[in-house]
């Protein structure tokens, strides 16, 4: 029973930390651009590397 009055606190702390963290990655934009990350690796990059025959001759 001794136990509940330190982890009550504890579990309290613990959920106001959690709440506080979700409220800055919201007032941080975290959550803007979900779907952006996922799709760019599908896209091929605009920058091309040397051609191989430039490489060999170098």
């Amino acid at each position: 029973m001794n136990i509940l009055f330190f982890l009550i606190p504890v579990s309290l702390l613990l959920l106001g930390a959690a709440i506080w963290a979700f409220l800055w990655a919201v007032k941080n934009d975290q959550f803007e651009d979900l779907d952006g990350p996922a799709h760019s690796i599908l896209f091929d990059d605009d920058e091309e590397g040397p051609k191989p025959s430039e490489r060999d001759s170098s």
